[in-house]
């Protein structure tokens, strides 16, 4: 079956919906898995060993440090290319940057951007582009799984869905491949606490709220917690609400949420002035420049 009709046909069990996202939001893995399984993997596939230090910076500007936060990686790729074609140490150095027009013409015309859609798409097109491409994220998972492991969730994450699952339907959200969400779930036993994971292969997240919850509860009753403006932006393209997890304050997020997010999502007093208030304070955290654009 189609990873997306798996959402279409998912049936209301519960009164409410919550979406989470994974990476950062549940897990303390965005630091790790940028750091030290794709930068080094960017870097090193893509060349860029001569303007490693900026390669570097822009890397986890655009995945950690920005509005961009938990973007996609192919599109992450597509900006921190962008980026450093931008920057005078790229042309000092003579770096070459590689021709990506390819991966872009691909993520605008596929919504599932994952490696099985970018496997199609390689043996379809033939380019050696689009193979350095496919080799770099399939290096990036194979890192993951040698080095991300032993990560529990933020403090209150457990209560917390536990608390909110009584009444609601509860879903992973996320950008991450599936078989990593999977592995991270289970291996801390609170994937029982789930009706499904979605991951990238079942498209934007935008379409994961769309097709698993919009139409089958009132909006009102949808609820998206997440620690990046995507997450912001699913919830919001769907008109539902959102609860944030500030990046470097997960914890006191997490506590906001057990001790006073979950009442207010549940009793109706969650949209309206509160919810945009802790949108306002959300947006606070990640800059759209970048520092070298800002000295």
């Amino acid at each position: 079956m189609d990873l997306q009709q798996e959402l279409i046909q998912l049936k209301p069990e519960k009164e409410f919906f919550v979406g989470i996202d994974s990476d950062g939001c549940v897990f303390d893995t965005m630091e790790i898995k940028q750091k030290e399984c794709f930068c080094p993997n960017f870097i090193k596939h893509f060349n860029l060993q001569v303007i490693s230090k900026y390669a570097r910076e822009t890397w986890e500007f655009v995945n950690l440090y920005s509005q961009t936060r938990g973007i996609n990686r192919f599109q992450a790729v597509i900006t921190a290319i962008q980026l450093l074609a931008d920057r005078p140490e790229t042309l000092a150095r003579g770096a070459r940057l590689p021709d990506i027009q390819p991966l872009i013409d691909w993520v605008k015309k596929e919504t599932k951007l994952g490696n099985p859609a970018l496997e199609r798409y390689a043996a379809e097109v033939k380019d050696p582009r689009i193979d350095m491409i496919l080799s770099w994220s399939k290096a990036v998972n194979v890192t993951i799984e040698e080095l991300v492991f032993g990560m529990p969730p933020f403090p209150f994450v457990v209560d917390s869905l536990k608390k909110v699952g009584e009444r609601a339907d509860l879903m992973v959200v996320s950008q991450t491949p599936l078989e990593a969400l999977t592995r991270e779930w289970e291996e801390n036993n609170i994937d029982h606490m789930l009706r499904t994971i979605a991951g990238q292969e079942h498209g934007t997240k935008t379409e994961h709220l769309k097709f698993a919850a919009v139409g089958k509860y009132p909006l009102e009753k949808i609820l998206m917690i997440g620690d990046a403006p995507g997450d912001l932006k699913a919830a919001k393209s769907n008109d539902v609400l959102f609860f944030p997890i500030n990046p470097g304050h997960e914890e006191d997020s997490w506590e906001r949420f057990y001790n006073e997010g979950i009442d207010r999502f549940l009793n109706g007093t969650y949209k309206g002035a509160y919810e945009d208030a802790l949108i306002v304070e959300f947006k606070k955290y990640l800059p759209e420049l970048p520092p070298w654009k800002t000295k």
